[in-house]
């Protein structure tokens, strides 16, 4: 199984907390970990962990963050070979604060991308038709604009299926995604007027995919344009972190999609696989298994 993952990609700084400080208090922290993540990092250590052979790409790599990724993907399944390394450039990282199954997330997201719109070098690759063409299955973050709408139109172009997250209704990259993911945080950014029942109908129509709308760990919705609104509740497990639990709902249902699964076959496996994560920390470090997952359905 050969999936292609575009989107970013860069070092997470995880800090484990007693408890989360108050202002001028302090905190202890009982543990610290650095490892590869964002949308497509966190998703690929999840797809190689399920047997996958993925390649990367998306943003550049800087100083900091390339040993990295070079060191932790040595031993996986996870071809870097495609990312760009710029040596005059630090890198991308960015920072958690994790208390419970509470995350407080920190960065410089919004330089990045605002230097880029306003006549800044884009920091990011465009995506080679090559590794498309060598692909089953791709994976696509939407965040880079148009080098991720042309990484959807290879695949539209080459009859290669792919996952998306977090896009407007009435993009390209939803209306030929084969499963399009939508989370709560990203509504309440797009979307503040709307909730998830009103916006699943405007995905619905727009798309011939299937349509996920998450909400954290409660009861979410998913279908199909013409099969109804479908409703699906997570599975219970001991949280340990919920650092993780988007990217690896999306590392599921890309691995359903390259294993042909019904759409409830699908939805059931990426919840578990989510479900596998945050009962884990650092999740990275112990990536879910199919065992993990399986067991997580069965019980």
């Amino acid at each position: 199984m050969k999936i292609y993952l575009y989107g970013m990609i860069l070092a997470s700084n995880s800090f484990r907390l007693k408890e989360f400080p108050t202002p001028d208090d302090y905190s202890e922290i009982e543990e610290y970990f650095r490892f590869p993540g964002g949308e497509t990092g966190t998703c690929a250590t999840v797809l190689a962990s399920l047997g996958a052979d993925v390649t990367i790409d998306g943003n550049h790599m800087g100083r900091s963050v390339m040993p990295l990724l070079k060191d932790f993907y040595r031993d996986r399944t996870v071809n870097i070979d495609s990312l760009y390394y710029d040596e005059e450039y630090e890198g991308l990282e960015d920072y958690i604060l994790i208390t419970g199954d509470v995350r407080t997330p920190f960065g410089t997201f919004g330089h990045f991308f605002s230097s880029a719109n306003n006549g800044g070098a884009k920091r990011w690759n465009k995506p080679k038709e090559s590794d498309i063409i060598a692909c089953d299955t791709a994976a696509i973050d939407p965040f880079f604009g148009e080098e991720s709408e042309l990484a959807a139109e290879y695949c539209v172009r080459h009859g290669k299926p792919y996952v998306t997250i977090d896009c407007k209704y009435d993009s390209f990259i939803h209306k030929n995604s084969a499963v399009t993911v939508i989370s709560g945080e990203f509504i309440k950014s797009s979307y503040p007027e709307k909730s998830r029942e009103e916006l699943f109908p405007f995905y619905a129509e727009n798309g011939g995919g299937l349509i996920v709308i998450t909400n954290g760990g409660k009861e979410f919705f998913y279908g199909r344009k013409g099969g109804g609104m479908k409703k699906f509740t997570p599975f219970k497990v001991d949280v340990k972190s919920t650092l993780g639990a988007g990217d690896t709902f999306k590392a599921g249902c890309t691995y359903a999609l390259s294993m042909g699964m019904s759409d409830d076959e699908l939805v059931s496996f990426a919840s578990g696989c989510a479900a596998a994560a945050i009962s884990k920390y650092p999740m990275q470090l112990d990536p879910p298994t199919l065992e993990d997952i399986e067991k997580i359905i069965r019980k």
